[in-house]
């Protein structure tokens, strides 16, 4: 007998479905949007896999706490698993699903007042501008082990402004508010003329896993189903990686 694969979306679709059919949800239709929570990295690219869902996007941190207190929501995109996973052990969404994957670099101001080469420059540099996120918001907490890896951790000092999710971290680089700031790769394509990219070792770089849960009470269940399908098949995987973006194994 000819063995079958069966391919990974079709497996998680499949899953989607049932959860729903089990659990019941809103009673609005699948032609209506959803409205999804998203982290700020997916800004770009989710509009093109649905142009009609009602994003929000921020920090992966700040949208959990949103979900906490009670915002209406059908899909959370997390780019960190600890908020998608926090929010499922409190009941607030369903089991997640991971979507994608990205990668860390630093980026510098296109003419590069720093003069920096690598990751060590920022140790070298006394005067140096730094831009990072929170410890709470993902990208904080992707560069912080980041600089952890490297034994660097001791460049934070030289932080000049603390963003809430990393647009922030992109766009105050880009304007030359900063010497040098830590972005996903993703992030580079919209400012590629205003902003240059020092790779950061292998050895260093975390694993950065987007996730993607359904609201355990979403208004729109129909709605949240047909995004979640969307994004994880082989169209939005195709976006996605179009994007820069990582996918699953």
């Amino acid at each position: 007998m000819r063995r079958v694969t069966v391919p990974w979306a079709l497996l998680l679709v499949t899953a989607v479905l049932a959860v729903g059919v089990a659990s019941g949800g809103g009673i609005r239709g699948a032609d209506e949007p959803a409205t999804v929570l998203a982290a700020a990295s997916l800004a770009d690219v989710l509009p093109k896999i649905d142009s009609v869902a009602r994003a929000s996007f921020g920090g992966s941190n700040q949208l959990a706490q949103q979900a906490r207190q009670g915002y209406p929501f059908d899909v959370f995109l997390s780019a960190s698993p600890v908020y998608t996973r926090a929010l499922f052990a409190d009941g607030l969404v369903r089991r997640p699903i991971p979507f994608a994957t990205n990668t860390l670099v630093l980026i510098v101001p296109r003419g590069n007042p720093a003069r920096i080469t690598s990751v060590a420059d920022l140790a070298r540099r006394p005067k140096l501008r730094l831009v990072v996120a929170g410890p709470k918001v993902p990208i904080g907490l992707y560069t912080r082990e980041v600089l952890k890896r490297l034994a660097l951790l001791r460049i934070l000092r030289k932080t000049v402004s603390l963003e809430p999710d990393v647009k922030g971290i992109v766009a105050k680089v880009a304007l030359g508010e900063a010497d040098a700031g830590f972005v996903y790769a993703t992030d580079v394509r919209p400012v590629a003329g205003k902003v240059r990219v020092i790779p950061i070792p292998v050895r260093a770089q975390p694993s950065v896993v987007y996730e993607a849960a359904i609201a355990t009470k979403p208004a729109n269940l129909a709605a949240a189903q047909s995004f979640v399908i969307e994004l994880l098949g082989s169209d939005g995987r195709k976006t996605l990686r179009a994007a820069g973006f990582g996918l699953p194994r």
